[in-house]
């Protein structure tokens, strides 16, 4: 590699904030914007067909456990896909008056913790080498995992 070919790590703490920025930006608007709007569009288009009312029927009494109205359960569908499309199906509903607070409250942690796991199947489970047979126990461990984080949020929500 010649000297004109190598690049250079900038020691300026000012330029490297910058840099961090540009690259912070570039993520929120490449990746994580399109998911959140994604996500409040598949939640109009539920709630404008009428499919949001019959999901929160049907889901209710599983929900219930959980302190939370059946609609909660597609932000836990959508956080398995996406963390951030979780995360704006949760605002969406907080805006339509579905989720209060007490609600993001106890769905918050569950996002997270098995938020995006399809995403993460091929992305980290493949790369590291996990064998696939492990993959199915290791799905089942988190969606246990926002279970268990739930009933304590709904204990201290």
């Amino acid at each position: 590699m010649s000297n004109n070919e190598k690049t250079t790590t900038p020691s300026n703490p000012f330029d490297i904030f910058v840099i961090g920025a540009r690259k912070g930006f570039q993520i929120a608007v490449n990746n994580l914007m399109p998911n959140v709007l994604m996500a409040y569009v598949v939640a109009e288009i539920l709630n404008i067909i009428g499919a949001m009312e019959f999901v929160g029927r049907l889901f209710g009494p599983l929900m219930g456990i959980f302190g939370l109205p059946g609609e909660a359960v597609t932000v836990l569908l959508t956080a398995w896909l996406s963390s951030s499309a979780g995360t704006g199906i949760a605002v969406s509903l907080l805006n339509k008056g579905i989720l209060n607070s007490t609600h993001a409250t106890i769905l918050i942690p569950a996002i997270f913790l098995m938020g995006a796991q399809l995403q993460y199947m091929g992305r980290l489970l493949g790369v590291a080498d996990v064998p696939k047979k492990y993959w199915p126990l290791l799905m089942v461990a988190s969606i246990l995992n926002s279970c268990i984080a739930m009933i304590i949020m709904r204990l201290f929500a």
